[in-house]
């Protein structure tokens, strides 16, 4: 019909607009925050040593370890994202290290631990602050001597990978009260990288809003064409807590709930 072509031509132009605001790493920023950030990226993929991302949670850490490992000469090996805060204490050394059949209770059989599977890439840390101190220890020993210890082996596997890690939490307060060991900060965070929360780039609140419409239009099979005026002051203005996550999900929301073709402020 007339009405459904109208709109399928308004969302392409919707689209055409959003990609006109993505830099070259297909990450949407229009702000001047944000080119420094990039700026910083582009100097440090090159090389392989460690990187810490700082900032809130929501900011985008994991998409920015992504696109230095993508950028790096690693780009064609894995990359290998660990939430060192889902994982249960008893089982961390397994996950990272790998363990030999028969080494405890339900060790069947030989497992390789996620450090083996980045190997030649890149290991993402996300959460490390929440490594317990034994782990700490562990982990300084692998990134010294390049090679680990599966649980319940003396044989030491050689593994030649590039860690990023990255935090919400003040490491240099975790230090002081002997939460956060020195000597691995030191060694995880050879360079550190400010990822910016949303409120400092208000800039980019649109062009995300705008992506993140397209993205759940489609994928619900709604109609969804533009933001009015109003649901977009209401974006703009609004104090992000939980920053491009937060915005993402009320956009979806909106998406689900709402009529359309235009997302309404009540639709958020």
């Amino acid at each position: 019909t007339i009405k459904s072509r109208r709109l399928r031509n308004e969302n392409k132009l919707l689209k055409r607009r959003i990609s006109q605001k993505r830099n070259r790493f297909g990450m949407i920023c229009d702000t001047p925050v944000m080119r420094t950030l990039f700026n910083t990226i582009e100097k440090i993929a090159e090389v392989s040593c460690s990187a810490i991302l700082t900032g809130e949670s929501g900011t985008g850490k994991e998409l920015v370890a992504r696109t230095l490992h993508y950028l790096s000469p690693r780009a064609d090996k894995p990359f290998v994202p660990v939430n060192c805060g889902a994982i249960p204490d008893e089982l961390m050394e397994s996950e990272l290290f790998g363990h030999r059949k028969g080494s405890f209770t339900g060790a069947v059989a030989d497992k390789p631990g996620l450090f083996q599977a980045a190997d030649g890439g890149t290991l993402f840390l996300d959460e490390v602050a929440d490594l317990p101190l034994h782990m700490q220890v562990k982990l300084l020993r692998v990134i010294q001597e390049k090679e680990l210890f599966r649980v319940g082996s003396s044989t030491p596997v050689p593994v030649d990978i590039r860690i990023i890690s990255a935090t919400n939490k003040d490491l240099d307060s975790m230090i002081e009260k002997g939460l956060f060991r020195k000597d691995l900060y030191f060694r995880v965070g050879v360079i550190k990288v400010q990822v910016p929360s949303l409120n400092e780039r208000r800039g980019d609140i649109m062009p995300l809003a705008k992506h993140f419409l397209i993205e759940f239009s489609n994928k619900f099979g709604k109609g969804f064409t533009g933001i009015s005026a109003n649901a977009e002051n209401a974006l703009i203005t609004y104090n992000w807590t939980g920053h491009v996550r937060e915005l993402k999900n009320l956009i979806e929301r909106g998406v689900l709930l709402g009529k359309g073709p235009i997302l309404e402020v009540e639709d958020l």
